[in-house]
């Protein structure tokens, strides 16, 4: 697939000052580091704000968003550079359709991204849907499927739509708190991560308003209502995922066929027939030499042993002849 056309990002110019100048200095530190290209895969159900949200971090119109049109079937890949370094944004469709998960729309995704390397993740939900349920389970756990479990460790929640009051009296902090606990345990369960395997770098999450409606501050940056500029808070908090010392996740052909079911429980094959060997046919073995050893020998047997006679002889041979003559 050819790569898509490299363009200066000049979106960025879009941006304030204040959050120009805070962008530059993230992807500065990123390059200290030696990350001159970063590839963002953003997924999520669909009308949740993915397409809005990847607009917004690049401050211009690359993903059509409309509330009365369907989404587009395949991904779409967004490439800007700017003083040297490369911003990949990959924009998917959402994942569910008629109430269940969208088992085509992944598999467009996967081959989409065949020999690409995904350095974030993006999930995005909505921080005004007040409850989560197992379709949201689902959908986490198509990712973990098509993608491995290591894509958490590459990943953030991101909730859009943060330009809210929220219900029943509860303050703006209270209420991101439990949506945001609520959604991570959904997806702790979907990807079936264990507490302490996130003890060290958990998922994080960050609130997005992409509206015009969005408050701004005094240097003009859109804010949330606790005051947080929220585009730089983003693009610090990918920096973050990028540096926290997990691998990027490679999308290569095994990844995308997922594991052949030749090869499963191949490794307890050695153990299974070490088993068989010692505690099944060893004893086998072992009882039929001892019924054997049991057994009289035959004349023939004890002719050519040069036992014959002895044995004729033998108070045993003399009862069982007498035994026969009874007979």
């Amino acid at each position: 697939m050819a790569a898509p056309p490299l363009r200066e990002w000049t979106g960025i110019q879009q941006f304030p000052p204040a959050t120009q100048t805070k962008l530059l200095d993230l992807l500065g530190k990123l390059k200290q580091e030696n990350v001159s290209t970063m590839t963002i895969l953003v997924m999520g159900k669909g009308g949740v704000g993915k397409s809005s949200t990847v607009n917004s971090i690049l401050g211009e119109r690359v993903a059509a968003v409309s509330a009365f049109q369907s989404e587009a079937l395949r991904p779409i890949m967004c490439s800007r550079s700017r003083a040297g370094f490369t911003l990949n944004i990959i924009d998917t469709p959402g994942l569910v359709e008629g109430g269940y998960v969208n088992e085509y729309a992944m598999e467009i995704v996967k081959r989409f991204l065949l020999n690409r390397t995904i350095d974030v993740l993006l999930y995005v939900d909505r921080l005004d849907a007040y409850r989560v349920d197992n379709l949201d389970r689902q959908v986490i756990k198509a990712i973990t499927d098509g993608f491995g479990k290591g894509i958490w460790r590459r990943g953030l929640v991101v909730l859009t739509h943060a330009q809210l009051s929220p219900p029943d009296g509860l303050s703006y902090e209270e209420f991101c708190s439990k949506r945001s606990e609520a959604l991570l345990k959904v997806v702790r369960l979907g990807a079936k991560i264990k507490k302490k395997e996130l003890q060290d770098s958990g998922i994080p999450v960050v609130l997005v308003e992409n509206s015009g409606r969005c408050h701004t501050n005094d240097s003009g940056e859109k804010v949330l209502p606790n005051g947080t500029a929220w585009i730089p808070n983003l693009v610090m908090t990918i920096t973050e995922v990028i540096s926290n010392g997990s691998k990027p996740i490679v999308v290569d052909q095994k990844l995308i066929d997922g594991p052949n079911p030749n090869e499963r429980g191949k490794f307890f094959i050695p153990l299974i027939l070490a088993f068989q060997y010692f505690f099944v046919v060893k004893r086998i073995q072992r009882a039929i030499k001892e019924d054997i050893a049991r057994e009289p020998k035959p004349l023939w047997e004890l002719r050519d042993m040069g036992l014959a006679n002895r044995y004729l002889s033998s108070p045993h041979w003399r009862g069982s002849s007498f035994r026969l003559l009874q007979r």
